[in-house]
């Protein structure tokens, strides 16, 4: 079984090689998107996570992808290496539409970017509650999903060794905005509250939130001890509680937790 860490990787449907990560690793200029690949070769929310791809690439590389061909590769590297990572379950794909060839003294108006795809094991479907700390973060174009990880990395590395399981953002003005690679949401006197601010638009979030639309706010950190409930949510894991945010302590088994949970679950996945 491969470790997390370690996903086996294909780019352009053929194993990757060195001079290929070693080209990609020169500038990390590109964009991802991470899906949760059940056993039955299906995708919740596969058509969001394709039109992030569309928008993202218009963004960085001025041209459009070729999905059909996207879905292909995802496909083939499921099919080829999911017995080296996790026989029969899901598994987690990253979707990297990279630039080798990107030229950073004079980048491009428009490049055609080539398709990374890494397979991993996928966590447990319920994971133990989160304990996070605050930092005061924004993500470099905070509405794209960027390849540029170093300073969310960097933060949610300083709050584990401090002793924390993860990294929640707050903004300069002090309001809540989004984890170090998931969304957060809150519960309040029953009703699910979506933060308002610069933040990465998740897929699982928009899902959970065609059927717990609640209500979007601004969410100061100061405010946080009004909440009876926090959570995360990605694709990774779908909903995962949190059981503390700096001193303020919430109750992972509040109702409205399982409700989301059961909701997420019930999202017809789409095949590849």
């Amino acid at each position: 079984m491969a470790h997390p860490s370690h996903p086996v990787a294909e780019l352009d449907g053929r194993p990757m090689t060195d001079e290929a990560l070693l080209a990609t690793a020169l500038t990390g200029y590109g964009h991802f998107t991470t899906m949760r690949v059940t056993g039955a070769h299906r995708v919740r929310g596969l058509d969001l996570h394709l039109a992030r791809l569309v928008r993202d690439c218009g963004v960085l590389f001025g041209t459009e992808p070729d999905t059909a061909a996207v879905v292909r590769s995802v496909r083939r590297a499921v099919e080829r290496n999911r017995a080296a990572v996790t026989p029969g379950d899901d598994v987690v794909v990253r979707v990297s539409l990279i630039a080798p060839e990107f030229d950073v003294v004079r980048p491009p108006a428009a490049a055609v970017p080539r398709v990374l795809v890494t397979v991993r094991e996928a966590p447990a479907a319920r994971l133990a509650p989160l304990r996070v700390r605050t930092a005061r973060y924004v993500r470099e174009m905070p509405t794209v999903k960027h390849s540029s990880l170093l300073g969310a990395l960097h933060t949610r590395r300083a709050a584990q060794l401090d002793g924390w399981d993860d990294v929640l953002f707050i903004d300069r003005e002090g309001r809540v905005t989004e984890g170090a690679t998931w969304n957060v949401g809150f519960v309040r006197d029953g009703d699910v509250v979506w933060p308002r601010g610069d933040a990465l638009a998740g897929v699982t979030a928009a899902l959970l939130r065609r059927t717990e639309p609640g209500s979007s706010a601004q969410v100061a950190a100061t405010e946080l001890a009004a909440m009876d409930a926090a959570f995360a949510t990605n694709a990774g894991f779908g909903v995962r509680p949190l059981a503390a945010v700096d001193g303020t302590r919430f109750d992972p088994g509040h109702p409205v937790l399982d409700r989301l949970h059961r909701a997420y679950l019930a999202v017809p996945a789409q095949p590849l």
